[in-house]
């Protein structure tokens, strides 16, 4: 059984977008203008309804990978993959569909995007990228990256994530994101330029939120904790799936010796030989099927893969609640303190051990002078605070707001993908028990004709 994802004490209502433009042809006009004003809109505005608009006016596609070789930061030669994005216009000019831009990234380029947007969209739970590196695989097929196989896996995968971005009512208004599939030189400038890393959150404060933080959001204690049982039953779902598919071709595999075997039996018998021979070629025939495959198990095995990573997507979100939770206890904490030593210096009474308090009884009182140009202030500083106070709390009433409503929306995505691709490797299986039937069932009526 589905363990549900936590939903929220009530359920949101997003807000509706302002209706988009109808331009009238080319990927520039297109999306150029709603790309430009993405920026300016700030990260999180908009809506969680369903918005397909950039799908709805260009195909993307990452349609080819390409060794290549060149120099790296340290201008030392490297051997990298790079892969084409083509990007097509479906409006039409004269009822023919317009190419309008195609260049070359690499992977290094698809995490820098990744990285800007998990910054920007804290709040959205941001797709994944396929592996850098092949994971749970069985030990017949090359974990190298430089693998053909793998670098088409990772080529669909790349694209599948461009999709999932141009597919998001937030992500696909993203001026950067746009600029990545039209601007191929100084993009990277582009993004640096955003300062995103220096907005970035440490590991080291994150993990300091996580253990400090007193009063955490139990939506988003579960939502973690949910995240971290999702990747843990992929993670078995898939290793139990490479013993099966490595078992599976020595099944096959094994086969083959059922048709060698055969083959040398026909050529001393004269009535079986004819039936012998048939049933032979029957078990070549099924041994050498494994191949195709496991090549197609790897496609859903992929699919996994793609919610495996969603799941430290999830954590990302959590984590940003929990530094902003962090933040806003310790300011209410500082503005409590605040608050305590205006009241002090008011009444003359000290109500906890501390240095001022030590120095007072030491060195005498304050005159009324310096005791009244304190409180003066510390009330300055008091409503600075609660100032800050309050913009902190509307703030992670938004996140919280925000992120709840992505996360239905991840979770209906979720739920509809897995369903299809556990129903398609179901179909895949029978399939497969189906060809195995029929190869014995042959077998079997050219042993009957012996």
């Amino acid at each position: 059984m589905e363990q549900a994802l936590p939903d929220p004490e009530r359920r949101l209502q997003p807000a509706t977008l302002e209706p988009l433009g109808h331009p009238d042809a080319g990927l520039e006009s297109a999306v150029g203008e709603e790309a430009e004003g993405a920026r300016d809109e700030g990260p999180g505005d908009g809506t969680m309804m369903e918005n397909n608009f950039w799908l709805k006016k260009i195909e993307i596609s990452v349609s080819e990978a390409e060794k290549r070789t060149g120099r790296n930061a340290m201008n030392m030669q490297e051997t990298y993959t790079a892969y084409l994005i083509e990007t097509r216009s479906v409006e039409h000019i004269d009822g023919q569909s317009v190419l309008t831009d195609s260049l070359w990234r690499r992977y290094s380029e698809f995490e820098l995007l990744r990285n800007y947007l998990l910054v920007y969209y804290p709040h959205i739970v941001v797709p994944p990228l396929p592996e850098k590196r092949a994971e749970f695989v069985w030990h017949k097929l090359s974990a190298d990256n430089m693998d053909p196989d793998f670098v088409e896996r990772r080529r669909i995968g790349l694209e599948n994530f461009l999709l999932r971005v141009a597919s998001h009512p937030i992500l696909c208004r993203d001026k950067i994101f746009y600029l990545f599939l039209t601007q191929e030189g100084n993009w990277k400038e582009t993004v640096n330029e955003t300062g995103f890393q220096l907005k970035a959150d440490s590991r080291l404060k994150a993990l300091n939120a996580t253990f400090r933080v007193k009063n955490p959001d139990k939506r988003f204690t579960e939502l973690k904790h949910y995240s971290d049982e999702l990747q843990s039953v992929i993670s078995h779902l898939l290793r139990v799936r490479a013993r099966v598919a490595d078992r599976l071709y020595g099944v096959y595999k094994v086969h083959g010796n059922y048709g060698r075997v055969f083959s040398e039996w026909s050529a001393i018998e004269k009535e079986m030989g004819d039936g012998l021979q048939s049933a032979g070629h029957h078990m070549d025939v099924y041994a050498s099927s494994i191949d195709d495959i496991l090549e197609d198990e790897e496609h859903y095995a992929d699919q996994l893969k793609e919610y495996l990573f969603y799941a430290e997507a999830l954590r990302a979100v959590c984590r940003k609640h929990e530094l902003m939770q962090y933040d806003l206890e310790m300011a209410a904490q500082d503005l409590a303190s605040k608050k305590q030593q205006c009241e002090e210096l008011a009444t003359g009474t000290v109500r906890t051990f501390s240095l001022k308090g030590m120095t007072t009884k030491l060195f005498g009182q304050e005159t009324p002078e310096q005791r009244e140009a304190r409180i003066k202030v510390l009330e300055e500083q008091i409503n600075e605070g609660e100032q800050q106070l309050k913009s902190k709390n509307q703030e992670g009433r938004e996140f919280v707001k925000n992120a709840w409503a992505d996360i239905e929306r991840f979770k209906e995505q979720k739920n509809h993908d897995l369903k299809e691709a556990l129903i398609s490797y179901a179909v895949m299986q029978i399939s497969m028990c189906k060809k195995g039937i029929q190869v014995w069932t042959n077998a079997k009526e050219c042993f009957s004709k012996m």
